[in-house]
Parts: C-alpha cells; sequence; structure tokens
C-alpha cells in the first residue's frame, strides 16, 4: 500500500521520465502575489480623472496591453468629458498585437471611436506632422519586456523626437519592467549597430521601466532633437525595483504574439540570440524561446553540457519538437515539418536567474555542437545588431568560451548603471 501511495505521489509531483513534447516551459514561483499592489500609470491617470491631459486633444501610442482593469485606455479616454481623442498610434504587431513578427501594419480608423488609425509599423516608424494635425498632447502607453530589442522603445524614442518637432508635450504612462529594475546584462549597444531592434547605448536588459527610459533618453541625448521636449511621466504606484511580473498582482497580457506569457518575457533576453543562428528559437510551437533546437542537435548532450555548468536559477531538459505553421504566432517557421532536438528552460528560482547570460551558455552549447559552426552563425549581421556589437560572434569563432563572454561587458554594464541613476523613479 504504501509503495502505491509512493507511486502516485511520484507522478503527480512530475518526477517521473521526461516525456518529449512536453507541454509548455516551467518557472518555479518563489514568491507570493499581492493582488493589486501596483497600479500602472494609466490606472493612476483614470483616477485622477485625466487631470494632466484635461481640455487637450489627445493622440494615443497604445495597443493591445493598454488596459485599466478589464477596459482599454481608449474607450477611457474617448468617454471622458475633459479630454478629446484625437489620433490612435499602433506600433509593431498593430493595435490589436495580431500581426506577426516583421509583418507591416496599415492604417485603419477605430469602429468604436471612429479615431483615426495611424500605423507605427508600416510605411513610417515615427508620426508624421500630418498624423500629428490636431493632437495637442501625444500619449505613451504601452507595456514592455525590457530587453533593448523589444520594438516598442524605439516607437517611444522616435515618437518623443516627432512630438518634441510638432512642439506638444509627450506624456509616457509607465509601467512595470517584468524582470525587475535591478537585473542588468549585455553588451552595450555600439553606435554603429543602431537599428530599429536597437535604438540606444543600453545594455540588452536594462533594468529601466519605460518612463525611466524616456527621461534617460532625453537627459542623456540618447537620440537628438529632446532638449525643449515637455516630456512627463506619470508614475506607477506601489512598484518597488526588486519587483518582477508575479509580484506585481497584474494579469499578463501577451505582449506580442510570441511573447504568450511571463514565463517566455523572463527567457527571452537571451535566448532572442538564437533569431539569428540557423537554429530554431522555438516559433512554431506554443512555447518560443523556451525551447531551441536543430535537426543536428543532440538535446540530452546539451542538456548535460549546460547543467554541468550550475546556472544560478535554471536547469535544461532535452527536448524534442517539430516546428508547426501557427496563425497569429509563426506562419512559416525555420524547420516547418521537420523534427528537432535541442532543450528546454526550467527556471527553478527566477529572482537568481539571468537570462542574458543562460543565453550566451546555450548559444555557444549550439555553436560548439553544430557540425558547420559558420552555418549556425547564419545572420552574423543579426546577431550583431542583437548583441549590439560584433564582439559576440567574433568572441564565439574564436572559441571563447560563455564565462569570458560575460565578463566582456561587466565594465560597461558598471558604467550604465551610474549613468542611468538620475533617471530612476523608484
Amino acid at each position: 500500500m504504501r509503495r502505491a501511495i509512493m507511486l502516485i505521489l511520484f507522478l503527480l509531483l512530475g518526477c517521473g521520465p521526461q516525456a518529449a513534447e512536453a507541454p509548455g516551459p516551467a518557472v518555479a514561483d518563489t514568491t507570493a502575489v499581492a493582488a493589486g499592489s501596483v497600479k500602472t500609470g494609466a490606472q493612476v491617470l483614470v483616477e485622477q480623472g485625466f487631470e494632466a491631459l484635461a481640455g487637450k486633444r489627445v493622440g494615443l501610442i497604445v495597443n493591445h496591453t493598454t488596459r485599466v482593469g478589464d477596459t482599454h485606455l481608449i474607450d477611457l479616454v474617448h468617454e471622458a468629458p475633459n479630454v478629446t481623442l484625437a489620433a490612435l498610434f499602433g506600433p509593431e504587431h498593430g493595435l490589436r498585437g495580431t500581426a506577426e513578427d516583421g509583418v507591416q501594419v496599415a492604417d485603419g480608423r477605430d469602429d468604436r471611436t471612429g479615431a483615426p488609425i495611424y500605423s507605427l509599423y508600416g510605411r513610417t516608424r515615427k508620426p508624421t506632422p500630418e498624423m500629428l494635425r490636431g493632437v495637442e498632447v501625444l500619449v505613451f502607453d504601452i507595456q514592455d519586456v525590457g530587453a533593448r530589442f523589444y520594438t516598442f522603445i524605439s516607437t517611444m524614442g522616435l515618437a518623443m523626437q516627432a512630438a518634441a518637432e510638432a512642439g506638444i508635450p509627450f506624456v509616457v504612462l509607465d509601467r512595470p519592467n517584468p524582470l525587475g529594475g535591478v537585473y542588468m546584462a549585455g553588451f552595450v549597444l555600439e553606435p554603429e549597430h543602431t537599428s530599429f531592434v536597437g535604438q540606444y547605448p543600453i545594455p540588452v536588459a536594462h533594468g529601466l521601466t519605460v518612463g525611466e527610459l524616456a527621461r534617460m533618453i532625453q537627459g542623456e541625448g540618447l537620440l537628438p532633437g529632446l532638449e525643449a521636449l515637455q516630456l512627463d511621466v506619470i508614475a506607477m504606484e506601489g512598484w518597488e525595483r526588486a519587483m518582477q511580473w508575479p509580484e506585481t498582482g497584474l494579469p499578463w497580457i501577451n505582449t506580442s504574439p510570441n511573447i504568450p506569457g511571463f514565463e517566455t518575457a523572463l527567457v527571452y533576453p537571451g535566448a532572442c540570440f538564437f533569431e539569428a543562428t540557423s537554429a530554431s528559437e522555438g516559433r512554431g510551437t506554443e512555447t518560443p524561446f523556451t525551447w531551441l533546437g536543430a535537426p543536428w542537435a543532440d538535446g540530452p548532450a546539451l542538456a548535460d553540457t549546460l547543467n554541468a555548468h550550475g546556472l544560478p536559477g535554471v536547469r535544461f531538459e532535452a527536448a524534442r519538437f517539430t516546428p508547426r505553421p501557427i496563425e497569429g504566432m509563426d506562419t512559416n517557421p525555420k524547420h516547418e515539418g521537420q523534427a528537432l532536438q535541442g532543450i528546454r528552460y526550467v527556471v527553478t528560482d527566477r529572482q537568481v536567474f539571468q537570462p542574458v547570460e543562460a543565453g550566451i551558455h546555450v548559444l555557444y552549447a549550439f555553436y560548439r555542437q553544430a557540425p558547420d559552426a559558420a552555418a549556425f552563425l547564419a545572420r552574423p549581421e543579426g546577431l550583431a545588431r542583437l548583441a549590439g556589437t560584433t564582439r559576440l560572434a567574433a568572441m564565439l569563432t574564436q572559441g571563447t568560451g560563455p564565462e569570458a563572454v560575460i565578463a566582456a561587458w561587466q565594465d560597461d554594464v558598471v558604467s550604465f548603471r551610474q549613468r542611468r541613476a538620475p533617471y530612476l523613479l523608484y
């Protein structure tokens, strides 16, 4: 009887042999959640009766994450008696967040409010003077993920420039950095690698909220022409720097089609490097970025190699998966229909997990195992844009180990930590 009970417990706790095609990422939650403990800048604005925007014709830079409780900010602005909704602006993935990565989005008109919708990921990525005609204040409220190459912060900076050129105020409604405000890692972007996936000389994981980053962009002159911009940040209430997303008490809304949960956002700053390789970054599955693989990979050997390093807060399991087209996520994934082997991230302690450092270890392990290392680094220019430097690819090809790669950015991160200090709000 006792043996039967133990067997049942063993199975319930998931300690049996790992099955291929396991259901998804695993993240151990080590803290309790205080529901409703954080108020976003948007919620603060609404509770203050839109006082900061009173009497203004408002342009909203928003997407599907722009909610206060169950209500979209568009509807709240439209219904407010003391402000006028003049225009809507949508970033990559569109106003509703349904367009795939890299797919251009067209202009349109909002059926509910009648406001024009201007795409900032189509014919232009910066509001034009024509788009801003009749707009008296530009408001940015989009949930970011805390990684330099996530394009929403590039949209914010270009919109700040447009507001400055139009002579209108720019207001940021602040939201949490899901990774918290302490962790910083990765090479600082070098100017020659500036692109829409890297606008600013900041580390891959920068530890800033969007409001803090906007203040730093202006204060440090990270983009030109912002000296006279009236920048206002409506701060959150209740957020502290050590908080990761689960501590905020806020519901997770998929920030983009391939960031379907906090677990993905957590590994994304390091796993995203795989977008520039010939290996799969997990697109074409329900677990992008948390599963990585290739046709030639030996998953158990990769897992053993990575686990031998004892990286904090994470272990790796061998995984097998076959990328398939998924409507709304990726309809043309790498290695479509091919059986792949690789690894799966299992985050055991998210508070000590270091996603960029872990990503370098995983990248190096795949590179060392690849039968054609040069072919594995299929897009060196893409890797330079993501890493912010050519040094990462150069170090890999020279056989430099992950510990030395990680050591190479430490001085830059220390310097960045000092530079960002005057712009912190929390």
